[in-house]
């Protein structure tokens, strides 16, 4: 069984490592979507995974040392792309909450999924 909660950052970013002349060369920012995956056992007791508001409370303060943020600035971000900040929440969250997947959408069309390295 999977759980998901959503959040949302505003974050200014550019990628150094895009070849010269690309948009994304440019400071420029995103309101950024980040879906965290929880999975586990339905407890038979509680009826749920996990309760919505201990995923709320773990995720909560890594999204407030992003929002608002120059993510080049953060370590570990210095290349924000968005499948490098996926990996980045997974690092931050794993040892947490028992991780399926972290979805992170810089756009309303653009975005990647981690499921944790194999």
């Amino acid at each position: 069984m999977e759980i998901f909660r959503e959040f949302t950052f505003e974050a200014a970013h550019r990628l150094p490592n895009v070849p010269e002349g690309h948009k994304c060369a440019r400071l420029h920012g995103h309101s950024y979507r980040v879906v965290v995956t929880v999975s586990g056992p339905l407890d038979p007791v509680a009826g749920w995974v996990m309760d919505f508001g201990d995923l709320k409370a773990a995720v909560k303060p890594v999204i407030a040392e992003l929002d608002h943020y120059y993510l080049n600035e953060i370590p570990g971000l210095e290349n924000p792309t968005s499948e490098v900040l996926a990996e980045w929440l997974w690092g931050r969250l794993s040892g947490a909450l028992p991780l399926s997947a972290i979805t992170v959408r810089e756009t309303c069309t653009s975005g990647c999924t981690y499921r944790g390295s194999h």
